[in-house]
């Protein structure tokens, strides 16, 4: 997918932003529902969170590569530990800390501190490429993550400190801001379809090993199990919907965007999946909710469009 195809002056500009901010909120909207199938594969099929991950992205990954196989290699060797990097930070590493921090602490505190990734990707921009962060995308980066914690909170989650969970929770958030970073020097000079296919080979690559020291017994074949198609269809939509199509469509958007802009719809997941769970589980949603809904997409507007070195000039 090429963006320039899509640019035509100012106004194909404003549209292909547009697209940008469209790709990005489908993204999210996808793993915000992502819990309901993750949920079914792993409380009542016994996938284990390595199964869960490994299984999804290899089947995106063996996808993509049937329609970009005649590019393999990326185009130096700094490039390609680049990939790995960001396959280990946007893969195995960002899932499987998240995952697991659920065994060790509440899913309030995972939520909203893996929700805490915007900020860091923030706080990495301004150090790594010395930029300055206008201070709308400051204000409005804390102000969605109030949101972000008010919609957690409004579940009725229990908040509370403990110590490794909320450390592994924090990891995974650190870990997706790096990658957001990493990524944006590699958008340019690739495909959006090459750089999201290197993502899921080294992501998969670099939990594997964890697949093999599991105890626990390989659920692999009850996919294929005819007589209960429940959990083959919650996988096909966790590996062509929450993964293929999904992270095309996110590393398109950071393409367009930058990657402060994009992450920030991050705050939009815990919205998200209250939404959805609205919907299809027919959870209630609070006041708090909708106060939390209210600053998460008030943040995102002070973000993207109130540069306040402007207003003070006029």
């Amino acid at each position: 997918m090429q963006t320039s195809n899509i640019t035509s002056g100012n106004g194909g500009k404003e549209r292909l932003k547009i697209f940008g901010h469209l790709g990005a909120f489908l993204t999210v909207a996808a793993w915000g529902s992502s819990f309901i199938a993750t949920k079914v594969l792993m409380e009542d099929g016994g996938f284990t969170p390595v199964e869960v991950f490994l299984y999804r992205f290899t089947l995106a990954y063996l996808i993509l590569l049937i329609f970009t196989f005649k590019h393999i290699r990326s185009n130096n060797w700094r490039d390609e530990f680049q990939f790995l990097i960001c396959g280990i930070c946007s893969g195995s590493l960002y899932f499987i800390t998240e995952n697991y921090a659920l065994q060790y602490t509440t899913a309030g505190n995972v939520s909203l501190l893996s929700a805490l990734s915007p900020i860091f990707t923030t706080l990495l921009m301004a150090l790594v490429f010395r930029a300055r962060i206008p201070n709308g995308v400051i204000i409005g980066s804390v102000v969605a993550a109030v949101g972000a914690g008010c919609v957690v909170m409004s579940h009725g989650e229990e908040l509370s400190f403990n110590p490794l969970g909320d450390l592994l929770a924090l990891s995974s958030a650190l870990s997706w801001a790096v990658y957001a970073i990493l990524v944006k020097r590699l958008t340019p000079h690739y495909s959006t379809f090459f750089v999201t296919r290197k993502l899921f080979f080294y992501g998969v690559i670099t939990a594997l090993p964890l697949l093999l020291i599991q105890k626990e017994p390989y659920h692999l074949y009850e996919l294929f199990d005819i007589s209960n198609p429940t959990y083959l269809l919650n996988f096909l939509f966790l590996a062509l919907i929450c993964s293929l199509t999904a992270y095309i469509l996110w590393n398109e958007s950071m393409k367009i965007l930058g990657p402060v802009t994009t992450n920030n719809y991050i705050y939009m997941q815990p919205l998200a999946t209250m939404v959805i769970a609205y919907f299809l589980l027919s959870e209630k949603i609070y006041l708090l909710g909708y106060i939390g809904c209210a600053l998460v997409i008030g943040g995102l507007i002070i973000a993207d469009k109130l540069d306040f070195n402007k207003l003070r000039k006029k």
